[in-house]
């Protein structure tokens, strides 16, 4: 059975930026993926995250609303709902 993938509505996407918000039922995931750009994640609900980097490795991240963090282009992972809600955060990537 295929996993339940996250979905994402693109809210902006011009030369210079892209805004993204990202919505994940519970379980649900992005699937494997590379960001090609620098990134912000700001949470919109306090929560966790499993991270899926190469090899396998999973980490969980906890989440708290309006605190933001930041990443490097090249970070490639799947990004999996670790809770029993839904849950969602908006991506802006820096082209």
């Amino acid at each position: 059975m295929d996993p339940i993938k996250a979905h994402p509505t693109v809210f902006v996407d011009n030369d210079r930026t892209r805004v993204t918000e990202w919505r994940f039922a519970p379980g649900a995931a992005t699937g494997w993926h590379r960001h090609e750009y620098d990134y912000v994640v700001v949470p919109l609900l306090d929560g966790a995250l499993t991270l899926v980097t190469e090899g396998g490795k999973e980490d969980t991240a906890s989440l708290k609303a309006g605190v933001p963090y930041y990443r490097g282009a090249g970070v490639e992972h799947d990004v999996i709902n670790a809770n029993d809600f839904e849950y969602a955060f908006i991506e802006i990537e820096m082209k």
